[in-house]
């Protein structure tokens, strides 16, 4: 059974001025999510600039969504359940976080692949293996080359995609031939979830269950509805949404995610805060593009 089908929200992490984490901004933003029909909580991921964060802010973080998913999703009568990231390059670490966000009510872990000192093949092999032993929940392998340095062949995770709670993939790599081969060799033993908020649409051509998104912060009515009308079999409305949005996607990836989403999250009025160093603010030039595509695209008057 899939950990979630349709549009799950990568949210950003909010800080208050002191730079400190923000939890009744945090908690409001999943609000938000709910109410729009955001069908998982994908805390502390890139995003959520997970790498910032100390272990006890990280789990902090994640006891909130956990908190605020249950509070708001009992209000709408229905489960939205909470992935955390929590990846890294120390297979220790991740293993001894993946236990501590497993004690603070997670339904999944997503684990990215090691990066700057990477590793090989067989050493992923060996690195998620260790880890799905070390936790009982559901694990999404979350595979981006271009924060990484390294990919993750279908070979490999046909291999992973065996133990038992290897449970999806995070695609971003961009290579449909890759997806494609993917879902020929893993088949239902491994779900797919799109990477990009650009190419939706032909990731579920391939199979996918959904995306875990960027766009969804501020788009969440959107991005769940595209999937859903896919899912449904309305292709043509579930691509015209994907082609919809295509401007706005463009400008959330014109600097360094989540610089630009969580400009725009503050352009909404949510108190999101700055991005932590090294992040820094997004140009002027670039807000006032933003604002005019999401003006345009009606996330904005």
């Amino acid at each position: 059974m899939a950990i979630f089908t349709g549009s799950g929200a990568a949210i950003c992490t909010p800080f208050d001025k002191s730079g400190g984490f923000s939890p009744g901004a945090y908690e409001k933003l999943i609000q938000f999510q709910v109410e729009e029909g955001t069908d998982a909580i994908v805390a502390c991921g890139t995003t959520g600039e997970m790498s910032t964060l100390s272990t006890q802010e990280h789990i902090e973080v994640v006891r909130v969504a956990v908190a605020a998913a249950k509070k708001y999703g009992d209000a709408h009568g229905r489960k939205v359940p909470v992935v955390a990231g929590a990846g890294g390059n120390d297979t220790a670490k991740c293993e001894a976080v993946g236990k501590a966000l497993v004690q603070a009510g997670v339904d999944a872990l997503m684990y990215v692949t090691p990066y700057y000192n990477k590793t090989s093949q067989r050493g992923l092999v060996a690195h998620y293996t260790r880890i799905a032993k070390a936790v009982e929940v559901p694990i999404v392998m979350y595979n981006i080359p271009g924060r990484t340095g390294m990919n993750m062949t279908p070979t490999t995770m046909a291999e992973l995609a065996k133990l038992p709670n290897i449970a999806a993939v995070k695609e971003a790599t961009g290579d449909f031939g890759q997806v494609a081969e993917i879902a020929e060799r893993c088949g239902d033993a491994l779900d797919i979830y799109s990477g990009n908020d650009d190419y939706i649409v032909p990731i579920l051509s391939l199979g996918g269950k959904g995306v875990i998104s960027t766009i969804a912060n501020i788009a969440p009515r959107q991005v769940h509805d595209m999937v859903a009308k896919f899912h449904a079999g309305d292709i043509a409305g579930s691509r015209e949404i994907q082609l919809g949005m295509l401007p706005v996607v463009r400008c959330l990836f014109a600097d360094v995610n989540p610089i630009v989403v969580k400009a725009a999250l503050n352009l909404m009025d949510f108190d999101m805060g700055l991005c932590r160093a090294p992040l820094t603010t997004p140009e002027d030039a670039l807000v006032e593009a933003l604002r005019e595509a999401m003006t345009a695209y009606g996330l904005l008057k």
